[in-house]
């Protein structure tokens, strides 16, 4: 089928004893592209990646990976498939080299072609220099790239990430967006859950918001955040200045009920165009000689979306789901 997304779910339900994991989650990812699964912890996303690559069966509904049967067809996918997990799944007495010509031979690669494949990607994740180090001399961020690169032992259409920047700081996480921006760029479809909001908005072409084990909502990161509206112009009137006549001012700009805190001095005014009426409305404000303390223009944020669709913001979570390692599906091909 010429159209076929490259993963499919429909209702998935799964439960861990009193604990509702998913509620009868849908999604769908089209090849070429990246969906970021955006959620707190416990929200569903890690059963998710457990379910779609195989290493855990659902309670109801079905999915299909590479147009494969995620129950039925499950070791035939699991050879056009790569994971990363929440934790780097290498052996940290092994060097680089070691675990990437391992992970080769885990997927039945001749010894030869195990090491020439463990070269390549040692070069193309930048870590040659320390390709015969043991990996508990490893920096985080190095031992995450590593960990990718196993992944793509077998060059996998499809990449499932499970939060791949969890643990590394900013620059690390900047790196890591560089390769995932270049497989993609190569072709390649990535599954990526995160808690990240910055990383969901820099790297997904389609975001799923799960919570409480279901999407509740899905698009493209400017769709969601027009799902609760556009610009806002925001002001802090001074001591003095007459909160009642500035907003007199702003209502000929507002496209809806501007918002008043008086304690606060505070004016929060919904706009179209807000660059462009700045100027406009500094001079108006200027002319009625209302002093400012603060003048922003504010557009949504993720964090905006993720606020209004489920009354609480992405914070850590108690975690029902436990983690992923990738090497029980490299182990699964013996």
């Amino acid at each position: 089928m010429a159209n076929r997304p490259a993963i499919r779910a429909e209702g998935l339900k799964k439960h861990y004893g009193k604990t509702q994991a998913l509620t009868g989650l849908d999604l769908v990812v089209e090849e070429g592209t990246v969906l970021a699964l955006l959620g707190p912890n416990g929200a569903g996303k890690t059963t998710t990646v457990r379910i779609l690559t195989t290493l855990l069966r659902p309670d109801a509904g079905r999915a299909e990976v590479a147009g494969l049967d995620v129950i039925k067809q499950a070791d035939l996918l699991r050879a056009r498939i790569g994971l990363t997990g929440q934790y780097a799944a290498v052996d940290e007495y092994l060097t680089g080299l070691e675990n990437l010509v391992m992970f080769g031979q885990l997927y039945h690669l001749s010894g030869a072609m195990a090491r020439q494949r463990a070269k390549e990607l040692l070069e193309r994740f930048e870590l040659v220099d320390a390709a015969r180090r043991p990996v508990k001399t490893y920096s985080g961020g190095m031992r995450r790239r590593l960990d990718l690169a196993a992944s793509l032992i077998m060059s996998p259409p499809i990449l499932f990430l499970d939060e791949p920047t969890t643990g590394l700081d900013p620059r690390g996480r900047l790196a890591m967006w560089d390769v995932i921006s270049n497989l993609v760029a190569d072709g390649t479809t990535v599954l990526l859950t995160t808690q990240y909001l910055e990383e969901a908005d820099q790297l997904a072409n389609q975001i799923a918001v799960v919570d409480q084990g279901r999407v509740i909502a899905k698009g493209t990161s400017d769709e969601l955040k027009a799902q609760i509206g556009g610009e806002r112009i925001e002001l802090t009137i001074s001591q003095g200045g007459d909160i009642a006549a500035a907003a007199r001012v702003l209502e000929a700009y507002s496209i809806g009920e501007p918002i008043i805190n008086t304690d606060h001095r505070h004016i929060i005014v919904p706009v179209t165009q807000g660059a462009q009426l700045l100027m406009t409305v500094l001079r108006d404000l200027d002319n009625a000689q209302i002093p400012l303390d603060d003048l922003a223009l504010r557009r949504p944020t993720l964090d905006d979306v993720f606020l209004t669709l489920t009354g609480h913001a992405i914070a850590s979570e108690a975690n029902a789901e436990g983690t992923v390692d990738a090497r029980p599906m490299a182990r699964s091909q013996r």
